[in-house]
């Protein structure tokens, strides 16, 4: 037999209600009691707080915690396992400046702008997490040093790690003994979006990019193609500029004691402020704005040496054309020197900066009196070819070339250019040597690449230099080719 007690309250001893029913709430136990329900569970699918929201509640299989509005937090000292992160780290977002130690599970800005900085890395736990972000994109200037705890590990070696990118980030993680902190997440740029720079690359088996700081710089010694494919989006200190250095071939000489080649048209900009005295006094001061294209790139070849001689070819970059050098002229003249970037010597000279541009391309080149056996040096960049005679035993010397700063090409300039009396810079399109029938010495040749011409040793007469732009030397009595050229875009990378 079964039965059932209906009530609406039940008191203890004491009078106190242990169970009280008010409409459809059921009160359990009063203020200050603690209610126990001995080897039990209870089960219910929402468990609320005071104010009626739910602490915790269950829809299916979802197990929702707090309501929306709610703070979940662990009590100090409490731990958690199985949860994982909402984040990566807890980023702090004041920018540290100085030498400090990382607390697991933080994230740092750090501003090198000042100097180099080192991080300390905490001792490492399984799970450990530290992150670091380049706050003012200055890594490639100051790197920043990070450090392990201890003999610790950095992806398996007990050494410092080094970031020394412009906007690198990274995040290590502790992983276990043999490897130590591992750097799980590593961008070299903290922007998505548009490129804060210019991206680019090159063709052709002759051609290269070289780095030097923030600064790249494309070297094309043949025709190549140099392709853009992202830029920066405004102009505020010229991300997007091209400098460029585009030198063309160096005209040939003529046979029968020849005057030198003219060198070829030396054209070049300097939008991103390299310093004086290293740039060169020919610089334009504005560079090209470059574009996500192709660009097509013609190198120069140098003039060929003969009867007559030949001018150098064209060097050309997108809007930028330096005309090849003009040939020279023999003797007796058949024809007279020719102009071109820089002009041939002869009997007449042949004009430079033809055709002309501003700043100027090239000078002109040398002559000689009439019954001189002793022709002018061709035209440089930097300067005219020199006159030959008198005496009949002296032939003018070719034309200083113009120069660049070793800072345009990086550090292998060595590699490119000729060494000159304004250092540290390189020299190219210097003008070729004048001939003479007389053996009594050797005349100078322009430096950056000119010709040499040296009447006591025939054999000793040489053509322009290749990929320097330099004029032919004069010759008695055979012919010297003048030499090729060479173009250079120097862009920011980071």
């Amino acid at each position: 037999m079964t039965s059932t007690i209906k009530v609406n309250t039940v008191k203890d001893t004491a009078s106190t209600d242990i169970i009280k029913k008010c409409g459809t709430s059921i009160t359990v136990g009063t203020a200050s009691d603690t209610t126990t329900v001995a080897g039990n569970a209870v089960r219910s699918n929402a468990l609320q707080a005071s104010d009626g929201q739910n602490i915790i509640s269950q829809t299916g299989t979802t197990i929702t915690l707090g309501a929306s509005g709610d703070t979940i937090a662990l009590s100090a000292g409490a731990n958690q396992t199985g949860f994982g992160r909402t984040g990566t780290v807890d980023w702090q977002t004041t920018p540290k400046t100085a030498t400090f130690t990382a607390v697991n599970g933080e994230g740092y800005f750090i501003n090198t702008t000042a100097g180099v900085i080192t991080i300390n890395l905490p001792a490492g736990s399984a799970g450990a997490i530290v992150a670091i972000s380049d706050y003012a994109r200055t890594f490639g200037t100051n790197n920043l040093t990070i450090s392990p705890n201890g003999s610790e590990k950095i992806g398996g070696f007990t050494e410092d790690a080094v970031l020394s990118t412009n906007g690198q980030a990274a995040t290590f993680v502790y992983v276990d003994a043999t490897e130590g902190w591992i750097n799980v997440q590593e961008t070299s740029s903290s922007i998505t979006g548009a490129p804060e720079f210019v991206t680019a690359c090159v063709s052709g088996s002759c051609n290269a990019i070289i780095t030097s700081g923030d600064f790249k710089t494309a070297i094309f010694k043949s025709p190549g193609t140099f392709t853009v494919s992202a830029v920066a989006p405004g102009p505020s200190g010229n991300p997007n500029v091209g400098d460029y250095l585009v030198v063309a071939g160096g005209g040939g000489t003529s046979q029968s004691y020849g005057g030198g080649g003219g060198a070829g048209g030396f054209r070049m900009s300097n939008g991103h402020s390299l310093p004086a005295p290293e740039t060169s006094p020919l610089a334009n001061p504005t560079g090209i704005a470059l574009g996500v294209q192709s660009y097509p790139i013609t190198i120069g070849a140098g003039g060929a040496g003969g009867s007559t001689g030949a001018n150098g070819g064209p060097s050309i970059f997108s809007t930028i054309t330096s005309a090849g050098g003009g040939y020279s002229s023999g003797y007796p003249a058949p024809v007279a020197a020719n102009p071109g970037g820089s002009g041939g010597a002869g009997r007449t000279i042949g004009n430079g900066n033809s055709p002309p541009t501003s700043p100027p391309q090239g000078n002109n080149g040398g002559s000689s009196p009439p019954g001189i056996n002793a022709q002018g040096g061709g035209g440089g960049a930097g300067a005219a070819g020199g006159n030959g005679g008198p005496p009949s035993s002296t032939p003018g010397p070719g034309g200083i070339g113009s120069y660049i700063s070793n800072t345009f090409v990086g550090p292998t300039a060595p590699s490119y250019g000729q060494t000159g009396p304004v250092t540290p810079t390189r020299y190219f399109a210097g003008g070729g040597a004048g001939g003479a029938d007389a053996r009594t010495g050797p005349p100078g040749a322009g430096i950056g690449g000119g010709g040499s011409a040296n009447p006591s040793d025939p054999a000793a007469e040489i053509a322009g230099a290749v990929n320097m732009g330099g004029g032919g030397g004069g010759v008695p009595p055979g012919a010297k080719n003048g030499g090729s050229g060479i173009v250079m875009i120097r862009y920011k990378f980071q």
